[in-house]
């Protein structure tokens, strides 16, 4: 995963209450410690790494799917769930938005020596992803946060976001060092924001000439750069608007990646899900016999509902990367502090929280079956997404949350249902 990509993220005022980031600290360090169970270390760095998973993870922790704050508020969930357990799972954020972004490297350090990593060159690693993403790409946005996940074992993930003043759009860059060959040349996992026309991107594959071009620039009499700068400018022709780079047989070329185009209205609409995966999730919530899960099932307080969020969080634990292309659809686990597409099920998100928990606690013990049921959750919906192929009726499926919102402890920010 190492192609660039963009995704429009519209600005949305309002903070996270703290009913609701609580919650997502819990969900989120589980969802984390899952993976690190499952897959390991490196693999969580992958996953946040990846702009469509990312948006995803945000999205079933029942945060706005498709605001930049999603950024911040995952971010800060994960440094305030992750830190105080860095020892046991290896994994710590450092870093943030504004002022913490700036204590990056005091944080690194620390981290560095707990865990006998080289903080200088950390630090310096952290220093030169945010000057590439200020400087070296030139597309209209300043860097206004800055997180960088580091492991025990050295290997590291960033996630950065930076802002537009002028459209009031935001872009989010993410950096891996999993399979990262060089920090100059297509260094990203992924871009994520709004695609705003041209930029100037320096660490494109093919503008190799372009920086030896401007590093014997650099060496020119500025008197002589300037004259001749002027001259281009009177002759400069503005061309389609379309192109990004010119590579050094003077062909066009386009950054091709996992992008993400999220919309500006607000509300989920059926354009924004894959009908057909979601008709699957409820088909497993609401279709599942009992000889299917029956250590999860025979859990206390479990019911349809409950087992549909767990059927989305079994997904962003378990699923491929193709399964992340409409992150809108995640949001159907525990709905949007903004009532989109339905109120937080306060109940409902508590269950899940409780449910994965003891699952992961108890496959520590030894016994696996109920992290094996929700495992197979994801499993099951495949089958029946693959052979039965039901179709969500995605109206019917939103009036049935808000019909039964109060029930299940739907809550908005600002109020309740």
């Amino acid at each position: 995963m190492k192609s660039t990509g963009h995704a429009d993220l519209p600005l949305h005022g309002g903070t996270v209450p703290k009913w609701l980031a609580d919650r997502m600290m819990q969900m989120g360090t589980l969802i984390v410690e899952s993976l690190v169970y499952n897959f390991g270390k490196k693999e969580v760095l992958v996953r946040l790494s990846d702009p469509l998973w990312f948006q995803s993870f945000g999205a079933v922790m029942g945060m706005d799917w498709h605001s930049s704050g999603i950024t911040t508020s995952v971010m800060y969930a994960l440094k305030r769930g992750l830190n105080p357990r860095a020892k046991d799972l290896g994994i710590c954020v450092c870093g943030g938005r504004g002022k913490y972004s700036r204590r990056t490297p005091e944080e690194l350090q620390i981290a560095s020596n707990i865990a006998g990593l080289n903080g200088d060159e950390l630090i310096k690693t952290s220093k030169l992803c945010a000057k590439v993403d200020n400087t070296a790409v030139q597309d209209g946005f300043q860097l206004y946060q800055h997180n960088f996940i580091l492991t025990s074992d050295g290997d590291w993930t960033i996630v950065q976001q930076g802002m537009n003043v002028q459209t009031k759009t935001a872009r989010r860059y993410h950096w891996c060092s999993q399979n990262l060959r060089s920090f100059i040349e297509n260094p990203h996992t992924g871009i994520t924001g709004e695609n705003i026309g041209k930029i100037l991107n320096l660490t494109d594959k093919t503008a190799a000439k372009t920086r030896d071009s401007i590093l014997e620039l650099s060496k020119e009499n500025p008197d002589k750069l300037i004259k001749e700068i002027k001259d281009i400018a009177r002759h400069e022709d503005s061309g389609s608007g379309k192109d990004l780079l010119q590579n050094e047989d003077g062909q066009l070329t386009f950054s091709q990646s996992r992008s993400i185009i999220m919309p500006r209205h607000h509300e989920v609409t059926v354009q924004d899900v894959d009908t057909k995966r979601l008709g699957a999730v409820l088909a497993t919530a609401y279709e599942s016999e009992p000889k299917d899960f029956e250590s999860l099932l025979l859990t206390p307080g479990l019911g349809p509902r409950t087992l549909q969020s767990l059927t989305l969080v079994s997904e962003v634990i378990y699923g491929t990367p193709s399964r992340f292309n409409d992150p809108a659809r995640f949001s159907f686990a525990h709905g949007g502090k903004d009532g989109h597409p339905f109120p937080v099920p306060l109940k409902v998100y508590d269950e899940s929280i409780r449910i994965l928990h003891e699952s992961i606690e108890k496959s520590k013990l030894g016994y696996k079956d109920k992290s094996e049921c929700i495992k197979r959750l994801h499993t099951t919906a495949l089958q029946i997404e693959r052979n039965c192929a039901p179709e969500a009726d995605f109206d019917a499926a939103i009036a049935w949350e808000k019909e039964h919102s109060k029930e299940w402890g739907g809550r908005v920010q600002g109020g309740c249902s």
